[in-house]
């Protein structure tokens, strides 16, 4: 007896899709394989990947701006709402900024550079935040990690550089 996993991929809701998985698995015994094959129908779901899909849309008349600078200088602004972080909002524009942890403060992927005029507006960091702060690539009086930074009416219009490179230090760099 053979057995075949087949894995559906629809749009639609489960219950509308069903009816066709029946008809699909039907024929599929009926042509391509024998009475003797075991057919199993994992359901998968999908959704639309439009900036990540994490990013609020900011309420009318309450956007905050950042600023970003690139690495290779240009300057890319966005509206955000107050919460979302300097690395979903990253993220959410394709911006390169890895964040390897997830946004965790377990690495030093999202570090930036804030531009000083905004710095002393930002909470202090946290000691897990210094701590992977001493692992960053090119590190500044002002640099931060991006997970960390949480926008803010108080830094309204921030500006932060991407430095050049970053490090993901792992487990592997110490055997």
């Amino acid at each position: 007896m053979f057995k075949v996993t087949i894995g559906i991929t629809s749009l639609l809701p489960r219950r509308m899709a069903s009816s066709s998985i029946q008809a699909s698995t039907t024929l599929m015994r009926q042509h391509i394989f024998n009475s003797n094959t075991k057919l199993t129908i994992s359901h998968f779901s999908t959704s639309s990947i439009l900036r990540h899909g994490h990013l609020k849309k900011p309420v009318p008349g309450e956007e905050l701006k950042v600023t970003f600078v690139l690495k290779d200088g240009e300057q890319k602004t966005y509206e955000v709402s107050e919460g979302e972080t300097l690395l979903d909002i990253a993220q959410g524009n394709d911006l390169d900024m890895e964040g390897a942890c997830g946004g965790s403060c377990a690495c030093s992927t999202c570090h930036v550079i804030v531009d000083p005029d905004y710095y002393d507006a930002i909470p202090e960091p946290e000691d897990d935040e210094n701590d992977m702060l001493d692992l960053a690539y090119g590190l500044t009086e002002t640099s931060r990690l991006g997970c960390q930074v949480k926008m803010s009416k108080d830094i309204d219009g921030i500006r932060v550089a991407l430095p050049a490179m970053t490090r993901n230090v792992n487990n592997n760099d110490f055997k």
